[in-house]
């Protein structure tokens, strides 16, 4: 179980949210809304909110957009996740991967089963690094935003966070690169 630790300081992220849907706008997304309140809740910085069709060429353009913009650190999508003729997240997004996060698709599902049962199963909630930006793939719903991140986000994008987290790793993140954007 992972607790915070008080001694260190919070260090605050720049988060992106990407809403991927063919019948949602800003001002009736309920899921995107979700994370962005709860990402300033806990003190992060929203760096951008955007929604995309469900195209696999529009989510990558604006995925590459945002992993190559240095203000931007971490990523989060909403959408796409199912199983549905138009549901094409992962397709979009995982190729852009250098690495995968599979332990985040583990939990995702762990916390979900907790809630809605074997209904979990009908999520594809992917996660990755790609050039040193956390990618983070959430299902569409305002629920399953809530329990992904209550229950891992907030606690992995937490410096304070015991025994580790993501942000702790973050100035590594590129290092094969030779790049410097990752700073913690």
């Amino acid at each position: 179980m992972s607790s915070t630790g008080e001694t260190r300081a919070f260090i605050p992220l720049n988060i992106a949210v990407l809403t991927i849907s063919d019948s949602r706008s800003l001002a009736d997304d309920k899921s995107g809304a979700t994370l962005a309140e709860r990402l300033a809740a806990a003190g992060h910085k929203l760096a951008a909110r955007e929604i995309v069709t469900d195209d696999v060429e529009k989510i990558q353009a604006q995925l590459k957009r945002w992993i190559a913009d240095p203000g931007v650190d971490v990523i989060i999508t909403t959408g796409g996740t199912g199983f549905t003729g138009r549901d094409v997240t992962p397709e979009a997004v995982e190729p852009l991967f250098e690495k995968r996060m599979e332990g985040f698709s583990i939990a995702f599902h762990m916390l979900s089963h907790a809630k809605i049962g074997m209904s979990t199963i009908q999520s594809r909630a992917t996660a990755g690094v790609a050039g040193a930006t956390y990618i983070f793939c959430l299902p569409g719903s305002p629920g399953a935003c809530r329990d992904g991140w209550d229950g891992i986000l907030a606690h992995q994008l937490d410096y304070r966070s015991k025994p580790c987290n993501f942000v702790e790793i973050m100035p590594r993140l590129d290092e094969h690169l030779k790049r410097d954007k990752a700073k913690a």
